[in-house]
């Protein structure tokens, strides 16, 4: 095992939505050492201009990439629309240890070549068109209705899931007769794969859903192991979560997002 292989991966969000990317990378590679940054005091990012989620997406990453992680996971796709291609640019010489979580997504709805796919995200992450530029450039024959949903973050976050708040808002954003003849619908934001049982019952399960939960997983499953950058340490691997701003409702909310209690620990940037 090289020393790069013991360093930990970073991941960052808005908020905790990204915890669902921590909990599917710490159960999918389970000896890896993870670092998380979840800026709380800043969320939501999904109604904030590019330049400013741009802004606090370079300060999150210098301090990740400070700390010495040996890869940068961007999970929250607001981020990964307005911040990836300066992130990018700003590390230049290690651009390949950055992963977002837009890529790995438009690969999997391309693969499955769906007649017509819907997208539901943030108002940022569709203003963008990042998932539209994207997938119209690898399969233009693709039909795209893009929905921005932007009461599903607050919803999630304040535990109104599997209830009939939630129920309601998913009828309000989902009964739009757009949606009606889609094969597949992407779920183009961290917090969403929290409520995708209830949005699959919706449309009967005959939609594929999709999130970027598993998918940018293998892809960083897929780049440790062709770098040689895999931790296969016995050890028990060092999980450290941290937010911006830490609350009492946080910390209760943070374990719905990563299946088990998390020890938040506050840190400014």
């Amino acid at each position: 095992m090289t020393s790069i292989a013991s360093k930990a991966i970073g991941i960052f969000d808005s908020g905790i939505g990204g915890l669902t990317i921590a909990n599917a990378i710490a159960k999918n590679l389970p000896q890896e050492n993870l670092i998380y940054f979840g800026d709380t005091a800043h969320l939501p990012y999904g109604d904030k201009s590019a330049e400013t989620i741009k802004n606090y997406s370079l300060k999150i990453a210098d301090f990740l990439l400070g700390s010495s992680c040996k890869i940068l996971v961007i999970a929250c796709n607001s981020a990964s629309s307005a911040a990836y291609t300066s992130l990018i640019e700003k590390y230049r010489d290690r651009a390949e240890v950055i992963i977002n979580v837009v890529d790995p997504l438009v690969n999997e709805v391309v693969t499955l070549a769906p007649k017509k796919v819907g997208i539901i995200a943030t108002k940022a992450t569709i203003s963008s068109g990042v998932y539209e530029n994207l997938i119209k450039g690898k399969a233009p024959n693709i039909d795209i209705y893009s929905k921005p949903t932007p009461l599903f973050v607050p919803m999630i976050e304040e535990g109104f899931i599997h209830n009939k708040i939630s129920y309601s808002i998913i009828d309000q954003y989902l009964g739009d007769t757009k949606f009606r003849d889609i094969e597949a619908l992407l779920l183009a934001c961290t917090h969403y794969p929290l409520i995708k049982q209830e949005i699959s019952a919706y449309f009967d399960h005959k939609v594929k859903i999709l999130d970027s939960t598993e998918v940018t997983t293998a892809q960083l499953k897929a780049v440790l192991n062709e770098k040689g950058w895999a931790n296969h340490t016995n050890l028990a691997p060092k999980r450290q979560f941290l937010v911006s701003d830490l609350t009492e409702s946080f910390v209760k909310t943070a374990k719905h997002f990563y299946g088990k209690d998390v020890d938040l620990k506050l840190h400014s940037i």
